[in-house]
């Protein structure tokens, strides 16, 4: 028997999208909510995220709730998740990247519509399953999550360059203002991102040092370089490689403030992580580094917009050299020369908002 028309499987009015990774895989979701707000103009949509990645998404204006998964360090506990869940009285959750507790949670929450993969031992907790396999990075991570939304009759494809206003305060924006200006930084500036957090195999360092001191020369750009706490030492390697046009800003960025970093950079150069789907967020050109391995490669996860330039290995294939080398350089990702990088930078800036972008932190 088909629900009638009124029926929440039908009309939910209170939709919980579930995205707890990380901070890019948490932005590639973001289209998601374009399409639900769409087709059901009224619904209450609600995010369930982790407190890092789902920073990003405060102030975004198509998701009315966030609900927090973790109270770092830990998850918040299940009978406290659960308890909010229930009180919520959701009448649909399309879990868009699974674990077998959030399905738990899902389910005793007593959702009437479950969304999720089909591939998964715990997937007879979803009611309305979805049969694709990611591992094999057939299409982009952005259409993996769209195609979770037809169960609901709203699926589709996404904006490309993403369409996703992130939120960024003035505050944020002053901010970055007095760290660059505190750094002697004037004009524009590029960002360097050069570690990935374990997501990805990794650009040698040097090659970023010397891209860096290349761009800074021959563009007449000064350097940013950012990471992670733990990769501050990384990160104020490549600054060194730039003496007196450069800072090392890891670990000291808020989300914010880094979404507004990259709003005001000429160009972001990155491996494949979380900065390099915020800086395509907010309109900046990126310069991708990509392994052959096709669950990191571009295809899954490359920049979502025609203002990129993508560089993989030529040689090794499928990086067979570098298996199982803990702690050794990726042999593949040592191939992509820094000539290579260079001129993709000069070919994409000589198209991109370059002049604008230099100007931005001025004022």
């Amino acid at each position: 028997m088909v629900p009638p028309r009124d029926h929440p499987l039908n009309e939910p009015s209170r939709i919980l999208v579930v995205r707890t990774d990380r901070m890019g895989d948490v932005v590639l979701t973001l289209p998601v909510f374009s399409s639900l707000r769409r087709r059901f103009p009224r619904a209450r949509l609600v995010m369930l995220a982790g407190r890092y990645g789902g920073a990003i998404v405060e102030g975004f204006p198509l998701v009315d709730e966030i609900l927090w998964y973790d109270d770092p360090p830990r998850l918040v506990p299940f009978r406290l998740m659960l308890a909010r869940l229930r009180r919520e009285r959701f009448d649909a959750a399309v879990i868009v990247h699974p674990t077998l507790r959030l399905a738990i949670l899902a389910f005793l929450s007593r959702i009437p519509l479950r969304v999720g993969t089909g591939y998964r031992y715990y997937s007879f907790l979803f009611n309305r399953r979805v049969y694709t396999h990611r591992k094999t990075a057939e299409r982009h991570e952005v259409e993996y999550n769209m195609e979770l939304l037809a169960p609901l009759d709203c699926a589709g494809a996404a904006a490309k360059p993403l369409d996703v206003p992130i939120d960024i305060p003035p505050a944020a924006h002053q901010s970055v203002r007095a760290l660059l200006a505190n750094a002697g930084l004037k004009g524009g500036y590029a960002v360097m991102h050069p570690g990935s957090g374990g997501s990805a195999l990794e650009w040698p360092p040097g090659n970023f040092g010397i891209l860096a001191r290349r761009i800074a020369d021959g563009m007449n750009l000064s350097i940013v370089v950012t990471g992670t706490v733990r990769e501050s030492a990384l990160a104020d390697g490549i600054a060194r490689a730039v003496p007196g046009r450069s800072v090392s800003l890891a670990g000291k960025l808020s989300v914010k403030e880094l979404a507004a970093l990259l709003k005001g950079a000429a160009l972001l150069v990155a491996n494949s992580t979380g900065p390099l789907h915020v800086a395509v967020a907010v309109g900046t050109p990126v310069i991708g580094l990509y392994p052959q391995i096709p669950v990191m490669g571009p295809r899954r996860w490359g920049p979502y917009t025609d203002c990129a330039r993508v560089l993989v290995p030529a040689k090794p294939q499928d990086c067979v050299e570098c298996a199982g080398k803990t702690g050794a350089a990726c042999a593949c990702m040592t191939s992509i020369t820094v000539d290579t990088a260079y001129a993709a930078a000069a070919d994409l800036l000589s198209t991109g908002p370059l002049t604008e972008r230099q100007h931005v932190h001025e004022s």
